[in-house]
């Protein structure tokens, strides 16, 4: 599995096959935070099953990712963290839409937004967080949850 691990209890990478599945339930992941536009799950998940929240999102400059979907799998992966458990957060290829939600998710434990890209960039490389509207995204979502100006 081609995944990258940032922190002790969050994981970013591409979509998970069903033997990702069983993987990473053995590594604690218990929410899985799919920020693909199309949700196909994988048949025959692991059981006991992970939590898979869907945040239908698009990736494009032109198409910002909606604030209200990434504050809703920050909350719910905090909730999660909370109670002991790991948090795998992918789109199609672990660059993008996924980097942005983990940096989200690193914000509200206490990371600047520049903490959180550079930390995503030294763990998994083959992701994008300085792409233009990734970045702003990811300031976008810092501002919001500070409500004040971030730098």
């Amino acid at each position: 599995m081609n995944f990258s691990q940032i922190t002790p209890d969050l994981f970013i990478g591409p979509m998970p096959t069903a033997a990702d599945y069983e993987h990473l339930h053995e590594l604690g992941v218990r929410l899985v935070l799919n920020m693909r536009f199309i949700s196909k799950l994988p048949a025959n998940l692991p059981q006991p099953p992970i939590e898979v929240l869907w945040l239908r999102t698009f990736d494009s400059p032109f198409t910002p990712m909606p604030l209200k979907k990434i504050l809703q799998g920050t909350h719910r992966a905090l909730e999660v963290i909370r109670e002991g458990g790991k948090i795998y957060s992918h789109c199609a290829k672990g660059r993008h839409r996924s980097v942005v939600m983990g940096a989200a998710i690193l914000i509200a434990q206490g990371h600047t937004p520049q903490a959180a890209i550079d930390l995503i960039k030294q763990k998994r490389p083959v992701s994008d967080p300085h792409m233009f509207y990734v970045k702003k995204r990811i300031f976008d979502f810092a501002r919001h949850w500070h409500g004040h100006f971030v730098k």
